[in-house]
């Protein structure tokens, strides 16, 4: 049971990648979302659908320009959990 932290640490890690990778898509979806909504509440526009389109290219542009770097962050996660287990399987 020597491995636990090792373990707690990994986990730790997944938790806090899994946040950096998904904070930027779910960040502008909201900003899209509260804008859309401010404009329709302004104009009295009670379309459901509205927000659709413009959280989707928001979405489309994150992956465009960070998703580079969040693959990044997945693999070297991946390496180090690769690693880990091959360290602990000795």
């Amino acid at each position: 049971m020597d491995d636990l932290p090792i373990l707690l640490s990994l986990a730790d890690r997944m938790l806090w990648t899994t946040a950096l990778v998904a904070a930027p898509i779910l960040l502008a979806s909201l900003a899209v979302g509260l804008v859309v909504g401010l404009v329709q509440a302004a104009t009295s526009v009670n379309e459901q659908t509205l927000t659709f389109v413009p959280k989707l290219a928001a979405t489309a542009l994150v992956l465009v320009l960070f998703g580079a770097s969040m693959m990044t962050l997945v693999g070297d996660f991946m390496q180090e959990i690769f690693a880990e287990i091959a360290r602990i399987g000795r």
